[in-house]
């Protein structure tokens, strides 16, 4: 479940940002199937792949973090 809304934030920003999978994927140094596993919530993001997230988007890892219900 949690894995879940990481996914969904990461996605939203990546959207709200204007990147595709691809050109977001190319950026961290990942493929675009570990991307979509990540967006999916089928693979938890470490927080180093996190932070790495963040300073791609330009935004602060706080803002990132899924919020609670």
């Amino acid at each position: 479940m949690e894995a879940e809304k990481w996914g969904r934030r990461i996605r939203a920003y990546r959207k709200l940002k204007g990147y595709t999978q691809e050109s977001f994927a190319k950026d961290l140094g990942i493929s675009v199937s570990v991307l979509g596993e990540v967006e999916r919530g089928n693979r938890f993001p470490s927080e180093d792949f996190i932070q790495e997230v963040a300073e791609v988007l330009d935004i602060s890892v706080e803002e990132l973090v899924p919020k609670e219900n």
